[in-house]
C-alpha cells in the first residue's frame, strides 16, 4: 500500500510519503512529481519519507533523482538516514567523475 499526500503552498511543494515506495507506486510518484514540477519549477520541493515502511531499487532510484534535482528530503529512521547518506554518496561520485 502507498499514499502520498501533496500540498502546494507559496513557497514549496510538498510530498508526505506513506507505506512502500515500490513496484508501480514509484512510477506514479515519478509522474506525480514531474507533472507539479513542471507547473511551478521555481517552487522548493519537499517529501517528506518519515512514513514510509519500505523502499524497493525504483524507489532508491525515484529518490536519488529527486534529491540530484534539488528536492529536500526529509527522514528520521536509522533506515531512512541510512538511505540519504547512500544517496548523497553517490551523487557526490557522480560529481566528481
Amino acid at each position: 500500500m502507498f499514499r502520498a499526500c501533496y500540498s502546494h503552498t507559496a513557497d514549496a511543494l510538498r510530498w508526505n510519503l506513506h507505506g512502500r515506495l515500490a513496484g508501480p507506486w514509484v512510477d506514479v510518484m515519478r509522474l506525480c512529481w514531474k507533472e507539479a514540477r513542471e507547473r511551478t519549477p521555481i517552487v522548493r520541493a519537499i517529501v517528506d519519507l518519515e512514513e514510509i515502511t519500505f523502499i524497493d531499487q525504483a524507489g532508491e532510484r525515484l529518490l536519488a533523482e529527486m534529491r540530484a534535482a534539488g528536492v529536500e528530503l526529509i527522514a528520521t529512521g536509522v533506515e531512512h538516514q541510512h538511505l540519504l547518506a547512500m544517496l548523497d554518496n553517490h551523487l557526490t561520485e557522480g560529481r566528481d567523475k
